[in-house]
């Protein structure tokens, strides 16, 4: 018979042990922008996706925390002398976390996966510089005759169509994140779900609840756990901006994705050396619906960017958090010069309206029939700040303005969709340094980007020729012709220049400023 007091001290001595492990789990809460529409990285869209889909899987190279590119599954690449092949060579202890090894065909299965047609994803064309991948992703050749192709179990080619000069920078991006071919066959469109998914990154998915919050934990067999400090990882969306500062002024928020402009003097003076403010490879812009009979006139578009008074934006509405935008391509980005900026960059405010004001009249519009626009932006204090500046700009040219605004992720899905719009905020992030991530969103068959239904003959040669250009000053002068173009067509009206905007708790170390805001957990450790 058991000693019923060495049984009740076994049982506290258990309780403790339990008690104590938990009490050990390093838990990081994050904000993140809004929720994500899908946790499939082939039919992702949105840096909110990628935030989350960067913490779960691994691509064959990966961003650094100073977002400079380092070996991810593959441990070594070599290229050809004529730039158009790659070889890969994955590491030995890539594994997904049921255990089973990540391997060559896994990345060649999830490369003919998201070409296919019927996968439907709306990024495919970022990776079109792979051979044949273009044809694949509109029904012209079989997935089968892609340029990737498993050597053996640990290498893995990749055939370009021409040399690409930021191609290995472009396989951090998501869309170049595997897929475990078993879970996908074996559940679906349901493979994304907690129970199904199976992820080779230092974390995967334990629990999705829409609109509250996204739980990781640790991968235990991800190559790099050991060097992995923190155990679970819940991002929380925050479309209110001020409810992220709030809970982290409350210490139940490590980090916030964005801060809210109208309260940058406070967390500046209240926050110090936690606010954190840095460069960032992106433009926040109005995309206007360039087939819509009233946009159908370049003046008009025309006279709506002159309107806008940027500086004001700028340093009123976001208190000096980004800069004034003059061209779509932003400054500084790689393999480039100076970017195509607008003709009225130089113009005193009131000459460009006076000019908004003549174009206008021009195109049929004055006091007697005024232009009427309605803005469409993601909710947010930020963006609905930005768009009532905007509005009352146009005001005083004789433009009218009504507003719609909805939560991000219904905001993206419409504009993807074609939906019914006149002029819509949006943002874009480069994926790469190069100036074609940029300029390739309203090519005339970019249908998951071209939100603005554009189409120009001119511009899209200009980008076949720059795309089949391999010397790189001459690639730059032809994307700058090309870019000419989109300044004066205006598909999109570019506002502002980005800067990231983050919260970071004093708790959190490994977190680097960078100009991609790339911030992976499994660089990260927590002080409790």
């Amino acid at each position: 018979m058991r000693n019923p007091v060495l049984k009740h001290f076994a049982g506290l001595a258990l309780a403790t042990l339990m008690t104590s492990a938990a009490l050990a789990e390093v838990v990081y809460t994050r904000g993140n922008d809004s929720d994500p529409e899908t946790l499939d990285q082939h039919k992702t869209s949105t840096i909110s996706e990628a935030n989350v889909l960067r913490e779960m899987y691994e691509g064959l190279v990966v961003y650094d925390p100073k977002a400079e590119v380092v070996p991810g599954v593959a441990e070594s690449w070599e290229e050809s002398d004529d730039g158009l092949t790659y070889t890969f060579t994955l590491r030995a202890d890539a594994k997904w976390s049921n255990g089973d090894p990540v391997t060559a065909e896994d990345f060649v299965f999830s490369f003919r996966r998201i070409m296919n047609p019927e996968t439907g994803a709306k990024y495919a064309n970022i990776l079109y510089p792979i051979k044949n991948a273009e044809k694949v992703n509109k029904g012209e050749a079989k997935p089968e005759d892609m340029g990737v192709r498993a050597v053996d179990e640990r290498t893995l080619e990749i055939t370009l169509e021409n040399p690409t000069p930021y191609f290995i920078e472009l396989l951090t991006h998501q869309t170049g994140l595997p897929v475990n071919k078993a879970a996908v066959e074996k559940s679906g469109t349901d493979f994304v779900k907690p129970g199904n998914i199976v992820t080779n990154g230092a974390f995967t998915l334990e629990e999705f609840t829409p609109n509250d919050k996204i739980v990781l934990v640790k991968n235990k067999e991800f190559h790099d756990a050991d060097n992995v400090k923190i155990d679970r990882v819940v991002y929380i969306p925050f479309e209110d901006r001020s409810a992220c500062l709030r809970r982290f002024e409350a210490g139940e928020v490590q980090s916030c994705s964005d801060i809210p402009a109208e309260q940058m003097a406070y967390v500046k003076e209240n926050l110090g050396d936690r606010v954190r403010i840095a460069p960032y490879l992106g433009t926040y812009y109005y995309a206007i619906k360039a087939d819509k009979e009233k946009f159908k006139d370049v003046r008009i578009r025309q006279a709506l960017s002159m309107a806008i008074d940027r500086e004001f934006v700028a340093n009123e509405i976001w208190a000096g958090a980004m800069l004034p935008a003059y061209s779509f391509v932003p400054p500084g980005i790689g393999n480039y010069g100076e970017p195509a900026y607008a003709e009225y960059k130089d113009m005193d405010q009131l000459d460009r309206e006076d000019e908004a004001k003549k174009l206008l009249e021009e195109a049929g519009h004055g006091p007697g029939n005024p232009l009427k626009v309605e803005i469409r932006y993601n909710t947010g204090e930020n963006h609905q700040n930005t768009a009532t500046a905007i509005a009352d700009m146009w005001k005083t040219v004789g433009v009218e303005t009504s507003f719609v605004n909805v939560d991000g992720a219904t905001h993206y899905a419409y504009l993807r969709d074609k939906g019914d719009f006149d002029i819509a905020r949006a943002g874009w992030i480069g994926d790469y340094s190069d100036p074609q991530n940029f300029l390739f969103l309203v090519e005339s068959d970019n249908t998951g980007f071209n939100y603005a239904n554009y189409s120009n003959p001119d511009y899209d040669r200009l980008m076949d020729e720059a795309a089949a250009t391999t010397d790189l000053e001459a690639r730059a002068e032809i994307l700058k012709r090309a870019e000419e173009i989109f300044m004066r067509d205006l598909p999109y009206i570019p506002i502002l220049y980005y800067s990231s905007l983050s919260l970071v708790s004093d708790q959190l170390s490994g977190w680097e400023d960078n100009i991609q805001n790339a911030h992976g957990t499994r660089w990260m450790s927590l002080s409790q």
